[in-house]
């Protein structure tokens, strides 16, 4: 496959995750991290040293309203939850399990 194609359809994948993100706010940070290790804090953080790397302007609080779709406190203020006492003992076994 044409590197360049294969960029374009990777950028299109991503914008669709992000996109689905976006519409699912449901979906806490907290569970992303216990289910798959990552959240949207970081895609920002992956967006931010991205744009560093190719000397493009893009700051984490700017990346982060990109994953977002807004700014990050609006998001919070509107949709996160107070993880509860069940996932924060599974988010902390799970990065025990990792560090281990």
């Amino acid at each position: 496959m044409d590197k360049a194609i294969q960029t374009e359809l990777e950028a299109a994948a991503f914008r669709q995750l992000i996109s689905h993100l976006q519409q699912h706010p449901e979906a806490q940070n907290i569970e992303l991290m216990i289910l798959a290790d990552f959240c949207r804090n970081c895609l920002a953080k992956w967006l931010a040293v991205a744009a560093k790397e190719r000397d493009v302007t893009l700051d984490y609080e700017q990346a982060r309203e990109l994953v977002y779709g807004m700014p990050y406190n609006e998001w919070k203020d509107q949709f996160q939850l107070e993880a509860t006492t069940e996932q924060l003992a599974a988010y902390q076994h799970k990065q025990q399990a990792k560090n281990a």
